[in-house]
């Protein structure tokens, strides 16, 4: 993995030591900046005309080049990218946070639903598994790691799985980095702006792999899509569980907003439904913000006045608001319920999604899923992806993320490899790769 800045040099601690004694090279320290503006050509500024505020045309710097360019570091990002990488492709992932996991880390969405069908078999397999697998070695990594059980992950121990992944297969990193805008020639993806403490900047690719959840760059490219309104809570994790008096406790009623369990003893991470709102409405997601943040600090108080339960405490708040579903491409295939429940099957099949408590059968999800109908070169991938509104609840879970994050990655790197479109992948090409890769199609 390389940290890249504005000049494509390895950035790190100048001249420091690390832990285990490796050397760590740097950009210069503030020292050795020029005084005045930052880094980078200067730009005029937004300007008010006839009461509209207009920004100027200016030409953006082109910070980096890739194959496969993965917006998103979540759960389908990460494993896009190492697919991409594994597959021969030059990768690069950008991630607006400082870390990866998406809402599974910074969201404390730390259940993992949706990999095991009727009979406890599990079908979402591949790089998500080895993520699972990797897990299981670190003490506190992962707990119900089970046939036919939702284990439930460490959210720390996870950032740094992830983070050794993208090490190990020189994945090259952006962080802080927030995608604003799509690079266009006609309708061909070409790249993707980011903005950051560096200004607004474009990386070029010759493909782009949106797991962004939100749908951001394919919504930018101009590739028809649903906006939806859909549940959006807030996550938090509570603590001192193992300190309840259980003489106390067993003498009054036990109070609700307990949570479930998490691989650290005596902490309990609390899932929140929330109302249906619009998942990219900075004002609404502003005010739920400080709706949900006042609500847990109520529950827990209501925790604290119970029998027993004196001395449990707010551990933490999720930084990410749980935003489950917000746009959805409109892609060359659609997911539906009563394809599911009719068992449906696609030739162009590229992973398989399972039940929330492995209550039905497996589902195909094709390729034309992850494809718009008319922009090229960009690929969805996560909760992002063609399904109809009452798929949401199976397509956003992990596993599946990991499925189709999976199935992305690899098409983009085949596609720069073999220089066509992303829609002209030759798809038993790509089932031999995912396969290759361990992934179950069926």
């Amino acid at each position: 993995m390389r940290f890249l800045g504005t000049s494509g040099l390895v950035a790190g601690m100048h001249g420091m030591v690390s832990a285990d004694g490796a050397r760590a090279d740097a950009a210069p320290t503030s020292a050795a900046l020029p005084r005045g503006d930052a880094p980078g050509p200067p730009h005029p500024p937004a300007l008010v005309v006839g009461g509209e505020v207009v920004q100027p045309e200016r030409e953006l710097p082109v910070i980096h080049q890739t194959d496969v360019l993965v917006v998103g570091a979540g759960p389908a990002g990460v494993v896009a990218a190492l697919g991409a990488r594994r597959a021969g492709a030059k990768v690069t992932l950008v991630e607006r946070y400082g870390h990866f996991g998406g809402l599974w880390t910074g969201g404390l969405v730390l259940i993992v639903i949706g990999h095991i069908v009727t009979g406890k078999k599990q079908v979402c397999l591949g790089i998500g598994e080895e993520i699972m697998r990797r897990l299981e070695k670190l003490d506190g990594g992962i707990v119900n790691r089970k046939p036919g059980v939702n284990p439930t992950v460490d959210a720390e121990a996870l950032k740094y799985m992830m983070l050794e992944m993208i090490v190990e297969d020189e994945v090259d990193l952006f962080l802080h980095s927030w995608a604003v805008d799509a690079v266009m020639d006609g309708d061909t993806c070409k790249g993707v702006v980011f903005e950051s403490k560096s200004g607004r900047q474009a990386i070029l690719a010759k493909q782009v792999v949106d797991a962004t959840g939100d749908g951001d760059v394919f919504a930018a490219a101009g590739a028809e899509h649903e906006r939806r309104l859909y549940h959006i809570g807030l996550v938090s994790r509570i603590g001192n569980l193992d300190k309840v008096d259980p003489e106390k406790a067993k003498a009054a009623k036990k109070p609700r907003h307990l949570g479930s369990i998490t691989p650290i003893k005596g902490v309990n991470w609390v899932n929140m439904h929330g109302p249906d709102a619009d998942g990219v409405d900075v004002a609404e997601l502003s005010k739920l913000e400080m709706n949900h943040r006042r609500q847990i600090w109520k529950n827990v108080r209501e925790v604290r006045s119970a029998p027993g339960y004196e001395d449990v405490y707010l551990m933490e708040t999720a930084p990410q608001l749980g935003v489950r579903i917000t746009r959805v491409l409109s892609g060359m295939e659609t997911l539906t319920m009563k394809g599911v429940l009719e068992n449906k099957r696609f030739a162009d099949c590229v992973a398989v999604g399972g039940a929330w408590s492995g209550d039905h059968q497996e589902w195909q999800i094709p390729y034309g899923t992850l494809l718009p109908k008319k922009t090229d070169n960009v690929l969805a991938a996560g909760r992002c992806i063609s399904g109809e509104p009452r798929m949401s609840d199976l397509i956003r879970v992990i596993p599946i993320c990991f499925v189709t994050g999976h199935a992305a990655g690899c098409a983009a790197a085949l596609a720069a490899r073999d220089g066509c479109r992303a829609r002209d992948v030759d798809v038993p090409k790509l089932q031999k790769l995912l396969r290759d890769q361990e992934a179950y199609l069926g």
